[in-house]
Protein backbone atom coordinates (compact mmCIF):
# COMPACT_ATOMS: atom_id res chain seq x y z
CA UNK A 1 0.00 0.00 0.00
CA UNK A 2 1.34 3.62 -0.97
CA UNK A 3 2.60 5.63 1.94
CA UNK A 4 0.68 8.67 3.65
CA UNK A 5 0.88 11.09 6.26
CA UNK A 6 -0.29 9.28 9.25
CA UNK A 7 -3.42 11.56 10.97
CA UNK A 8 -3.26 12.40 14.92
CA UNK A 9 -5.78 11.28 17.54
CA UNK A 10 -6.80 12.90 20.54
CA UNK A 11 -9.19 12.70 23.35
CA UNK A 12 -10.33 14.71 26.32
CA UNK A 13 -8.79 15.11 29.58
CA UNK A 14 -10.05 11.69 32.18
CA UNK A 15 -13.46 12.22 33.08
CA UNK A 16 -15.06 13.69 36.31
CA UNK A 17 -18.82 12.50 35.57
CA UNK A 18 -20.39 9.77 33.57
CA UNK A 19 -20.67 10.25 29.75
CA UNK A 20 -24.14 10.53 29.25
CA UNK A 21 -26.87 11.64 26.60
CA UNK A 22 -29.32 13.98 26.12
CA UNK A 23 -32.12 11.58 25.50
CA UNK A 24 -31.01 9.23 28.49
CA UNK A 25 -33.66 9.01 31.75
CA UNK A 26 -32.88 10.54 34.77
CA UNK A 27 -31.15 8.92 37.47
CA UNK A 28 -32.76 9.67 41.19
CA UNK A 29 -30.74 9.41 44.01
CA UNK A 30 -32.94 5.87 45.07
CA UNK A 31 -32.22 4.09 42.13
CA UNK A 32 -28.31 5.80 42.29
CA UNK A 33 -28.24 4.02 45.70
CA UNK A 34 -29.66 0.78 45.03
CA UNK A 35 -26.95 0.24 42.03
CA UNK A 36 -23.99 0.37 43.35
CA UNK A 37 -24.99 -2.13 46.05
CA UNK A 38 -25.28 -5.89 46.01
CA UNK A 39 -22.03 -6.58 43.47
CA UNK A 40 -19.41 -9.62 43.95
CA UNK A 41 -15.93 -9.11 43.07
CA UNK A 42 -14.91 -10.18 40.06
CA UNK A 43 -11.12 -9.42 39.94
CA UNK A 44 -9.40 -11.92 37.35
CA UNK A 45 -6.05 -14.07 37.79
CA UNK A 46 -4.64 -13.49 34.25
CA UNK A 47 -1.70 -14.64 32.68
CA UNK A 48 1.46 -12.92 31.98
CA UNK A 49 0.61 -11.38 28.13
CA UNK A 50 3.62 -13.51 25.95
CA UNK A 51 4.35 -9.91 25.26
CA UNK A 52 5.45 -8.78 28.56
CA UNK A 53 9.72 -9.56 28.47
CA UNK A 54 9.64 -8.50 24.87
CA UNK A 55 8.13 -4.96 25.86
CA UNK A 56 10.32 -4.86 28.89
CA UNK A 57 13.35 -4.95 26.88
CA UNK A 58 11.87 -2.65 24.71
CA UNK A 59 11.49 0.19 27.11
CA UNK A 60 14.75 -0.96 28.59
CA UNK A 61 16.07 0.15 24.94
CA UNK A 62 14.26 3.66 25.15
CA UNK A 63 15.40 4.30 28.35
CA UNK A 64 18.96 3.85 27.47
CA UNK A 65 18.57 6.44 24.68
CA UNK A 66 17.16 8.93 27.10
CA UNK A 67 19.19 8.44 30.18
CA UNK A 68 17.53 10.27 33.02
CA UNK A 69 14.63 11.83 31.31
CA UNK A 70 11.11 11.30 31.27
CA UNK A 71 9.46 9.90 28.29
CA UNK A 72 5.85 10.02 28.15
CA UNK A 73 3.79 8.18 25.48
CA UNK A 74 0.08 8.22 25.67
CA UNK A 75 -2.48 5.38 23.62
CA UNK A 76 -4.83 7.96 22.79
CA UNK A 77 -8.52 7.87 23.19
CA UNK A 78 -12.01 7.58 21.34
CA UNK A 79 -12.22 9.38 18.25
CA UNK A 80 -16.03 10.74 17.18
CA UNK A 81 -17.71 8.89 14.13
CA UNK A 82 -20.66 11.19 14.28
CA UNK A 83 -22.52 13.14 17.18
CA UNK A 84 -22.50 10.25 20.14
CA UNK A 85 -21.01 7.50 18.33
CA UNK A 86 -17.43 6.79 18.14
CA UNK A 87 -15.13 4.82 15.59
CA UNK A 88 -13.88 1.56 17.40
CA UNK A 89 -10.31 2.32 19.37
CA UNK A 90 -6.99 1.33 18.22
CA UNK A 91 -4.14 2.32 20.51
CA UNK A 92 -1.46 4.31 19.12
CA UNK A 93 1.69 2.13 17.87
CA UNK A 94 4.36 3.40 20.28
CA UNK A 95 2.38 3.14 23.34
CA UNK A 96 1.70 -0.35 22.35
CA UNK A 97 5.08 -1.29 21.37
CA UNK A 98 6.45 -0.63 24.60
CA UNK A 99 3.38 -1.77 26.83
CA UNK A 100 1.29 -4.36 25.11
CA UNK A 101 -1.42 -2.20 26.72
CA UNK A 102 -4.81 -1.51 24.40
CA UNK A 103 -7.18 0.15 26.65
CA UNK A 104 -7.71 3.33 25.68
CA UNK A 105 -6.77 6.81 27.63
CA UNK A 106 -3.85 4.96 29.14
CA UNK A 107 0.00 6.55 29.42
CA UNK A 108 3.31 5.26 29.69
CA UNK A 109 5.86 7.39 31.98
CA UNK A 110 9.44 5.83 31.72
CA UNK A 111 10.60 8.09 34.83
CA UNK A 112 14.51 9.01 34.65
CA UNK A 113 15.97 5.88 36.73
CA UNK A 114 14.48 3.90 33.86
CA UNK A 115 11.40 2.69 35.60
CA UNK A 116 8.18 2.37 34.10
CA UNK A 117 4.20 3.33 35.08
CA UNK A 118 1.00 2.83 32.84
CA UNK A 119 -0.93 4.78 33.97
CA UNK A 120 -4.62 3.35 33.11
CA UNK A 121 -8.53 3.72 32.96
CA UNK A 122 -9.05 0.93 35.14
CA UNK A 123 -12.94 -0.90 35.22
CA UNK A 124 -15.37 1.21 36.71
CA UNK A 125 -15.69 0.81 40.69
CA UNK A 126 -19.08 0.84 41.84
CA UNK A 127 -18.24 3.86 44.00
CA UNK A 128 -19.98 6.06 41.30
CA UNK A 129 -22.66 6.16 38.67
CA UNK A 130 -19.84 5.35 36.23
CA UNK A 131 -20.24 1.45 35.94
CA UNK A 132 -23.71 1.79 34.92
CA UNK A 133 -24.15 5.30 33.55
CA UNK A 134 -21.26 6.28 31.49
CA UNK A 135 -21.58 5.23 27.96
CA UNK A 136 -18.03 5.41 27.09
CA UNK A 137 -16.62 4.03 29.99
CA UNK A 138 -19.12 2.35 31.71
CA UNK A 139 -18.97 -1.68 32.16
CA UNK A 140 -23.00 -2.31 31.80
CA UNK A 141 -22.71 0.33 28.83
CA UNK A 142 -19.35 -0.58 26.80
CA UNK A 143 -18.02 -3.47 28.62
CA UNK A 144 -15.52 -4.37 31.18
CA UNK A 145 -12.55 -2.80 31.59
CA UNK A 146 -9.61 -4.76 32.94
CA UNK A 147 -9.09 -3.62 36.71
CA UNK A 148 -5.51 -1.87 36.99
CA UNK A 149 -4.05 -5.37 38.97
CA UNK A 150 -5.51 -7.34 36.04
CA UNK A 151 -3.35 -4.91 33.72
CA UNK A 152 -0.36 -5.20 35.90
CA UNK A 153 -0.46 -8.55 36.28
CA UNK A 154 -0.88 -9.20 32.43
CA UNK A 155 2.00 -6.69 31.27
CA UNK A 156 4.08 -6.65 34.15
CA UNK A 157 3.85 -2.93 34.85
CA UNK A 158 3.11 -0.94 37.87
CA UNK A 159 -0.11 0.39 36.81
CA UNK A 160 -1.96 3.91 38.53
CA UNK A 161 -4.93 5.41 37.59
CA UNK A 162 -4.61 7.88 34.81
CA UNK A 163 -6.29 10.92 37.15
CA UNK A 164 -3.25 10.47 38.85
CA UNK A 165 -0.94 11.39 35.54
CA UNK A 166 -0.76 15.50 35.81
CA UNK A 167 0.16 15.38 39.49
CA UNK A 168 3.13 12.96 38.86
CA UNK A 169 4.08 15.01 35.30
CA UNK A 170 4.01 18.04 37.80
CA UNK A 171 7.31 16.46 39.41
CA UNK A 172 10.54 18.15 38.00
CA UNK A 173 12.28 16.16 35.25
CA UNK A 174 13.68 16.72 31.51
CA UNK A 175 9.96 15.79 29.99
CA UNK A 176 9.81 14.56 26.46
CA UNK A 177 6.44 13.79 24.98
CA UNK A 178 4.99 11.41 22.22
CA UNK A 179 2.85 14.28 20.76
CA UNK A 180 -0.16 14.43 18.35
CA UNK A 181 -1.49 11.22 20.36
CA UNK A 182 -3.66 12.50 23.16
CA UNK A 183 -4.59 16.60 23.10
CA UNK A 184 -4.94 16.01 26.84
CA UNK A 185 -1.23 14.67 27.58
CA UNK A 186 -0.01 17.24 25.24
CA UNK A 187 -1.38 20.24 27.68
CA UNK A 188 0.19 18.68 30.44
CA UNK A 189 3.78 19.06 29.56
CA UNK A 190 4.97 22.19 27.66
CA UNK A 191 6.26 20.95 24.33
CA UNK A 192 9.67 21.45 23.02
CA UNK A 193 9.61 20.99 19.25
CA UNK A 194 13.11 19.45 19.04
CA UNK A 195 12.83 17.11 22.11
CA UNK A 196 9.80 15.58 21.54
CA UNK A 197 10.34 14.91 17.75
CA UNK A 198 14.02 13.04 18.73
CA UNK A 199 11.79 11.01 20.95
CA UNK A 200 9.09 10.09 18.27
CA UNK A 201 12.24 9.55 15.91
CA UNK A 202 13.60 7.03 18.35
CA UNK A 203 10.61 5.28 19.20
CA UNK A 204 10.15 4.25 15.41
CA UNK A 205 13.63 3.62 14.49
CA UNK A 206 13.52 0.95 17.42
CA UNK A 207 10.86 -0.94 15.64
CA UNK A 208 12.87 -1.42 12.42
CA UNK A 209 13.88 -4.59 13.39
CA UNK A 210 11.23 -7.12 14.66
CA UNK A 211 12.20 -9.85 17.31
CA UNK A 212 11.26 -13.22 16.93
CA UNK A 213 7.62 -12.57 18.69
CA UNK A 214 7.05 -9.47 16.42
CA UNK A 215 7.91 -11.98 13.12
CA UNK A 216 5.40 -14.95 14.22
CA UNK A 217 2.43 -11.70 14.56
CA UNK A 218 3.20 -10.84 11.11
CA UNK A 219 3.39 -13.93 10.14
CA UNK A 220 0.34 -15.66 11.32
CA UNK A 221 -1.37 -11.83 10.19
CA UNK A 222 -0.18 -12.51 6.91
CA UNK A 223 -1.65 -16.46 7.08
CA UNK A 224 -5.16 -14.89 7.95
CA UNK A 225 -5.37 -12.38 4.88
CA UNK A 226 -4.47 -15.51 2.81
CA UNK A 227 -7.68 -16.80 4.10
CA UNK A 228 -9.42 -13.94 3.45
CA UNK A 229 -8.44 -13.75 -0.27
CA UNK A 230 -9.42 -17.58 -0.47
CA UNK A 231 -12.79 -15.92 1.06
CA UNK A 232 -13.46 -13.57 -1.59
CA UNK A 233 -12.77 -15.91 -4.18
CA UNK A 234 -15.10 -18.72 -2.91
CA UNK A 235 -17.66 -16.27 -2.96
CA UNK A 236 -16.81 -15.22 -6.80
CA UNK A 237 -20.76 -15.33 -8.04
CA UNK A 238 -22.16 -13.23 -5.06
CA UNK A 239 -18.95 -11.02 -6.36
CA UNK A 240 -19.84 -10.46 -9.87
CA UNK A 241 -23.57 -9.67 -8.32
CA UNK A 242 -22.66 -7.34 -5.80
CA UNK A 243 -19.07 -5.87 -6.94
CA UNK A 244 -16.00 -4.31 -5.15
CA UNK A 245 -18.20 -4.21 -1.85
CA UNK A 246 -18.61 -7.85 -1.70
CA UNK A 247 -15.06 -8.36 -1.53
CA UNK A 248 -14.86 -5.48 0.94
CA UNK A 249 -17.37 -6.88 3.72
CA UNK A 250 -16.37 -11.19 2.85
CA UNK A 251 -12.83 -9.98 3.46
CA UNK A 252 -13.59 -7.96 6.91
CA UNK A 253 -15.57 -10.79 8.36
CA UNK A 254 -12.44 -12.68 7.92
CA UNK A 255 -10.50 -9.76 9.79
CA UNK A 256 -12.73 -9.94 12.62
CA UNK A 257 -12.97 -13.50 13.14
CA UNK A 258 -9.33 -14.23 13.39
CA UNK A 259 -7.95 -10.75 14.18
CA UNK A 260 -8.14 -7.41 15.59
CA UNK A 261 -9.56 -5.60 12.22
CA UNK A 262 -7.96 -5.02 8.83
CA UNK A 263 -4.58 -3.01 8.91
CA UNK A 264 -6.16 -0.42 6.68
CA UNK A 265 -9.14 -0.05 4.34
CA UNK A 266 -9.22 -2.74 1.77
CA UNK A 267 -8.41 -1.42 -1.71
CA UNK A 268 -10.98 -3.43 -3.78
CA UNK A 269 -10.44 -2.06 -7.53
CA UNK A 270 -12.49 -3.46 -10.36
CA UNK A 271 -11.15 -2.14 -13.86
CA UNK A 272 -9.84 1.93 -14.23
CA UNK A 273 -10.09 2.26 -10.51
CA UNK A 274 -6.85 -0.27 -10.16
CA UNK A 275 -5.13 3.29 -11.78
CA UNK A 276 -6.29 4.71 -8.44
CA UNK A 277 -3.56 3.89 -6.06
CA UNK A 278 -6.15 4.19 -2.66
CA UNK A 279 -9.12 3.40 -4.42
CA UNK A 280 -11.12 2.83 -1.17
CA UNK A 281 -14.63 3.75 -2.47
CA UNK A 282 -15.54 -0.19 -3.38
CA UNK A 283 -18.32 1.03 -5.02
CA UNK A 284 -17.43 -0.41 -8.58
CA UNK A 285 -18.82 -3.53 -10.14
CA UNK A 286 -16.47 -6.43 -11.14
CA UNK A 287 -16.60 -7.16 -14.73
CA UNK A 288 -15.93 -9.86 -16.69
CA UNK A 289 -13.16 -9.87 -19.16
CA UNK A 290 -11.53 -6.95 -16.68
CA UNK A 291 -8.56 -7.25 -13.75
CA UNK A 292 -9.80 -6.10 -10.32
CA UNK A 293 -6.50 -5.92 -7.87
CA UNK A 294 -7.13 -6.38 -4.35
CA UNK A 295 -4.72 -4.58 -1.69
CA UNK A 296 -6.04 -6.33 1.28
CA UNK A 297 -4.37 -6.82 4.85
CA UNK A 298 -5.75 -7.75 8.37
CA UNK A 299 -4.65 -6.35 11.78
CA UNK A 300 -3.73 -9.04 14.14
CA UNK A 301 -4.96 -8.98 18.04
CA UNK A 302 -1.52 -7.79 19.13
CA UNK A 303 -2.27 -4.95 16.12
CA UNK A 304 0.49 -6.62 13.24
CA UNK A 305 -0.73 -6.38 10.21
CA UNK A 306 -0.25 -8.05 6.56
CA UNK A 307 -0.36 -5.49 3.32
CA UNK A 308 -0.60 -7.95 0.27
CA UNK A 309 -1.95 -7.14 -3.06
CA UNK A 310 -2.87 -9.57 -6.07
CA UNK A 311 -4.15 -8.69 -9.42
CA UNK A 312 -7.35 -10.92 -10.67
CA UNK A 313 -8.74 -11.60 -14.11
CA UNK A 314 -12.25 -11.67 -13.31
CA UNK A 315 -13.30 -14.23 -15.85
CA UNK A 316 -10.85 -16.65 -14.46
CA UNK A 317 -8.07 -16.23 -17.18
CA UNK A 318 -5.91 -13.82 -18.36
CA UNK A 319 -6.13 -12.32 -21.92
CA UNK A 320 -3.19 -12.40 -23.90
CA UNK A 321 -2.05 -8.65 -23.12
CA UNK A 322 -3.07 -8.65 -19.48
CA UNK A 323 -0.87 -11.95 -18.88
CA UNK A 324 1.98 -9.90 -21.06
CA UNK A 325 1.48 -6.57 -18.14
CA UNK A 326 0.99 -8.86 -15.35
CA UNK A 327 4.16 -11.22 -16.03
CA UNK A 328 6.12 -7.70 -16.46
CA UNK A 329 5.14 -6.63 -13.20
CA UNK A 330 5.78 -9.78 -12.00
CA UNK A 331 9.18 -10.23 -12.62
CA UNK A 332 9.90 -6.47 -11.53
CA UNK A 333 8.73 -7.63 -8.19
CA UNK A 334 10.96 -10.75 -8.10
CA UNK A 335 13.58 -8.34 -9.08
CA UNK A 336 12.57 -6.62 -6.00
CA UNK A 337 12.63 -9.32 -3.39
CA UNK A 338 16.01 -10.47 -4.47
CA UNK A 339 17.63 -7.46 -4.06
CA UNK A 340 16.45 -7.63 -0.36
CA UNK A 341 18.90 -8.73 1.95
CA UNK A 342 21.42 -7.70 5.11
CA UNK A 343 23.54 -4.64 4.16
CA UNK A 344 21.80 -3.86 0.89
CA UNK A 345 20.29 -0.61 0.89
CA UNK A 346 16.60 0.49 1.51
CA UNK A 347 16.01 1.28 -2.08
CA UNK A 348 17.84 -1.50 -3.87
CA UNK A 349 14.68 -3.18 -4.33
CA UNK A 350 12.60 -0.19 -5.57
CA UNK A 351 15.74 0.22 -7.74
CA UNK A 352 15.64 -3.08 -8.91
CA UNK A 353 12.28 -3.45 -9.84
CA UNK A 354 11.79 0.27 -11.49
CA UNK A 355 14.72 -0.84 -14.11
CA UNK A 356 12.61 -4.25 -15.00
CA UNK A 357 9.50 -1.80 -15.72
CA UNK A 358 11.50 0.83 -17.63
CA UNK A 359 12.81 -1.48 -19.80
CA UNK A 360 9.02 -3.17 -20.63
CA UNK A 361 7.74 0.05 -20.89
CA UNK A 362 10.16 1.09 -23.37
CA UNK A 363 9.58 -2.32 -25.07
CA UNK A 364 5.82 -1.27 -25.53
CA UNK A 365 7.29 2.22 -27.19
CA UNK A 366 6.06 4.34 -23.81
CA UNK A 367 9.47 6.20 -22.97
CA UNK A 368 9.99 9.38 -24.32
CA UNK A 369 13.10 8.98 -24.48
CA UNK A 370 16.13 6.24 -24.14
CA UNK A 371 15.59 3.73 -21.13
CA UNK A 372 19.03 4.87 -18.95
CA UNK A 373 17.96 8.53 -19.51
CA UNK A 374 14.83 7.87 -17.86
CA UNK A 375 15.74 5.66 -15.26
CA UNK A 376 18.12 8.94 -14.05
CA UNK A 377 17.36 10.43 -11.04
CA UNK A 378 17.10 13.85 -12.65
CA UNK A 379 14.35 11.87 -15.39
CA UNK A 380 11.87 9.28 -13.82
CA UNK A 381 10.05 9.84 -16.28
CA UNK A 382 8.71 6.44 -16.49
CA UNK A 383 7.48 7.29 -13.54
CA UNK A 384 4.05 8.37 -15.48
CA UNK A 385 2.74 4.77 -14.87
CA UNK A 386 4.61 3.39 -11.85
CA UNK A 387 3.53 6.35 -9.50
CA UNK A 388 5.21 5.25 -6.53
CA UNK A 389 8.05 3.50 -4.27
CA UNK A 390 8.12 0.18 -4.38
CA UNK A 391 8.80 -0.68 -0.51
CA UNK A 392 7.97 0.52 2.66
CA UNK A 393 8.86 -0.84 6.43
CA UNK A 394 5.83 -2.54 7.79
CA UNK A 395 4.90 -4.05 11.17
CA UNK A 396 2.30 -2.35 13.67
CA UNK A 397 1.66 0.43 11.21
CA UNK A 398 1.09 -0.39 7.84
CA UNK A 399 4.00 2.34 6.86
CA UNK A 400 5.94 1.16 9.85
CA UNK A 401 8.78 3.55 10.99
CA UNK A 402 7.19 6.16 9.36
CA UNK A 403 8.78 9.21 11.95
CA UNK A 404 12.27 7.61 11.73
CA UNK A 405 15.09 9.55 10.22
CA UNK A 406 15.94 9.07 6.68
CA UNK A 407 19.45 8.36 7.70
CA UNK A 408 18.24 4.71 9.11
CA UNK A 409 15.00 4.34 7.15
CA UNK A 410 14.49 5.67 3.12
CA UNK A 411 18.33 5.85 3.12
CA UNK A 412 19.44 3.59 5.18
CA UNK A 413 20.32 -0.37 4.88
CA UNK A 414 18.45 -3.34 5.44
CA UNK A 415 19.10 -5.60 8.31
CA UNK A 416 18.12 -9.10 9.84
CA UNK A 417 14.78 -9.34 11.22
CA UNK A 418 13.50 -6.19 9.30
CA UNK A 419 10.34 -6.54 7.39
CA UNK A 420 9.07 -4.54 3.85
CA UNK A 421 6.82 -4.89 1.47
CA UNK A 422 8.04 -5.23 -2.38
CA UNK A 423 4.91 -3.50 -4.54
CA UNK A 424 5.78 -2.68 -8.19
CA UNK A 425 2.91 -1.58 -10.19
CA UNK A 426 2.12 -0.11 -13.82
CA UNK A 427 -1.04 1.84 -14.02
CA UNK A 428 -2.22 3.41 -17.26
CA UNK A 429 -4.40 5.99 -17.09
CA UNK A 430 -8.17 6.25 -19.07
CA UNK A 431 -7.67 9.38 -20.34
CA UNK A 432 -3.88 8.97 -21.10
CA UNK A 433 -3.28 9.92 -24.82
CA UNK A 434 0.11 8.61 -24.85
CA UNK A 435 -0.62 4.72 -24.43
CA UNK A 436 -2.29 2.78 -26.73
CA UNK A 437 -5.87 2.34 -26.10
CA UNK A 438 -5.88 -0.81 -25.21
CA UNK A 439 -3.94 -0.09 -22.55
CA UNK A 440 -5.99 2.58 -20.45
CA UNK A 441 -7.47 1.87 -17.92
CA UNK A 442 -5.61 -1.07 -16.78
CA UNK A 443 -3.64 -1.20 -13.37
CA UNK A 444 -1.64 -4.06 -11.85
CA UNK A 445 0.11 -4.24 -8.70
CA UNK A 446 1.50 -7.71 -6.72
CA UNK A 447 2.79 -6.96 -3.76
CA UNK A 448 4.16 -9.29 -0.61
CA UNK A 449 5.52 -8.69 2.47
CA UNK A 450 9.22 -9.70 2.76
CA UNK A 451 11.57 -10.64 6.41
CA UNK A 452 14.79 -9.74 5.94
CA UNK A 453 17.01 -13.49 7.01
CA UNK A 454 20.52 -13.66 7.99
CA UNK A 455 21.34 -14.70 4.46
CA UNK A 456 18.64 -13.11 1.60
CA UNK A 457 14.77 -12.72 1.92
CA UNK A 458 11.87 -14.79 3.43
CA UNK A 459 8.15 -14.10 1.50
CA UNK A 460 5.93 -14.10 4.98
CA UNK A 461 2.59 -14.12 2.04
CA UNK A 462 3.82 -16.67 -0.48
CA UNK A 463 1.25 -18.65 0.70
CA UNK A 464 -1.02 -16.43 -2.32
CA UNK A 465 -0.07 -17.46 -5.68
CA UNK A 466 1.72 -14.82 -7.56
CA UNK A 467 2.91 -16.29 -11.13
CA UNK A 468 -0.61 -15.81 -13.85
CA UNK A 469 -0.34 -19.17 -13.95
CA UNK A 470 -0.40 -20.17 -10.61
CA UNK A 471 -3.37 -17.43 -10.06
CA UNK A 472 -5.46 -18.94 -13.07
CA UNK A 473 -5.11 -22.55 -10.96
CA UNK A 474 -5.91 -21.03 -8.04
CA UNK A 475 -8.73 -19.37 -9.02
CA UNK A 476 -10.22 -22.25 -10.75
CA UNK A 477 -9.78 -24.43 -7.66
CA UNK A 478 -11.37 -22.35 -5.23
CA UNK A 479 -14.53 -20.69 -7.36
CA UNK A 480 -15.38 -24.81 -9.05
Amino acid sequence: MAETEPQPTSETAPATAPKTESHDPSVPEAWSRFMRTGWGDRELDLPRHPVAPYAAARRARLAAAFPGERLVLPAGGYKVRAYDTDYRFRPDTAHTYFTGNQTSDAVLVVEPDGSAVLYARPRSSRDTDEFFRDRQYGELWAGRRPSAKEIGDSLGLEVRHVDRLADDLAVSAKTRVHRGVSSYVDGLVAPDEALDAELARVASELRLVKDDWEVAQLQEACDITTLGFEDAVREWPRVLEFGERWIEGTFFRRARAMGNDIGYDSIVAGGSHATTLHWIENTGPIVPGQLVLLDMGVEGRNLYTADVTRTLPVSGTFTPLQRDLYDLVLRAQEAGIAAVRPGAAFRAAHHAAVEVLAHGLADLDLLPVPVEEALDEDSKVYSRWTLHGVSHMLGMDVHDCGQASKEAYAEGTLAEGMVLTVEPGLYFQEDDLLVPEELRGIGIRIEDDILVTADGASNLSAALPRTSRDVELWMGDLIG
